[in-house]
């Protein structure tokens, strides 16, 4: 049978205030407790583990090489504690221990970075598992009930859902591509030659292909960042996120088809609730972030 600890956290974390705050007196008064237990608590600790800790300099307490080395080691556990204690209380308040969230691959990635660290700031307590899928793996995740809310390129049937953005896809290619040495107008015949990529939809119940597949060759592959690799490469044309080809645009690497129709294609996405009725405050507060961020980007253009 394992034996249980000599110390306590408790004693460690008035050694990490005596020490931070430069000595008994000042420790004792930020923990709202007698300078004589603050010391009797460091003493206890040192007589336990047989070693000094702190020593005197000047007017401050400062801690000795071991007890420098033991302290660091014991931090991780006292922030880890305060975690703990932090969760229990969000809990007894009624947040929620955790939210779970899938969000599409079109979603804007800095979009959902914004969205997240202000879902962060609001609960701290509460964990994030997120599902990151592609067409109809929102839907799946919603009729399994693994989720809380999903961010989906369309609202399931027996769910309601509110529009978020449009996601808008490009059709492009690398400058050096055969596409463009057509130098005219494309006709939807002109691609028929050439390989496109597209992205598996990682849903099993009904999985969907969208987008022009008239290509003779087909290749696909399972993340949007592999389908831009694949058209910079110039080993395929594809319909890419606009957002996520942005830079490559700019730079030149990446060239739009010059298509007599259908260049540009959009996609709503939508905020999915599993249960609205039995949302928790924790992902009430996610869906409020999700839509203030989803706004300030369409403000923004």
């Amino acid at each position: 049978m394992a034996a249980f600890p000599k110390t306590s956290l408790e004693q460690w974390r008035v050694l990490q205030t005596i020490v931070e705050a430069g000595g008994y007196a000042q420790a004792a008064a930020r923990l709202h407790r007698s300078q004589s237990s603050v010391s009797y608590a460091v003493t206890r600790l040192q007589a336990q583990l047989g070693i000094d800790l702190l020593v005197p300099q000047g007017r401050r307490m400062v801690l000795t090489d071991a007890g420098r080395a033991l302290l660091a080691e014991a931090a991780p556990l006292l922030e880890s504690l305060q975690k703990l204690e932090a969760r229990a209380g969000a809990l007894r308040s009624g947040w929620e221990a955790e939210v779970r969230l899938a969000v599409d691959s079109l979603f804007p990635l800095p979009c959902l970075m914004a969205a997240l660290r202000h879902f962060a700031a609001q609960c701290p307590a509460t964990r994030l598992q997120m599902h990151e899928v592609v067409m109809s793996g929102a839907d799946d995740a919603l009729y399994q009930g693994q989720v809380d809310l999903a961010v989906a390129t369309r609202v399931p049937p027996g769910f309601l859902g509110e529009w978020l953005l449009d996601a808008c896809f490009l059709a492009c290619a690398a400058p050096a591509h055969p596409l463009h040495a057509l130098g005219r107008t494309l006709r939807p015949d002109d691609l028929v030659p050439w390989t496109q990529v597209v992205v598996r939809d990682s849903g099993t119940r009904q999985p969907r292909d969208e987008g022009w597949l008239g290509a003779r060759q087909r290749w696909t592959v399972s993340h949007a960042d592999t389908a831009v690799e694949v058209v910079e490469s110039g080993l395929a044309f594809a319909w890419l996120p606009a957002h996520a080809i942005a830079a490559r645009l700019e730079e030149g690497r990446l060239v739009p088809l010059p298509l007599a129709q259908g260049q540009v294609r959009r996609t709503a996405l939508h905020l999915v609730m599993a249960d609205p009725g039995r949302s928790g405050p924790a992902a009430q507060a996610l869906a409020d972030c999700l839509h203030q961020e989803a706004a300030a980007r369409r403000g923004a253009g």
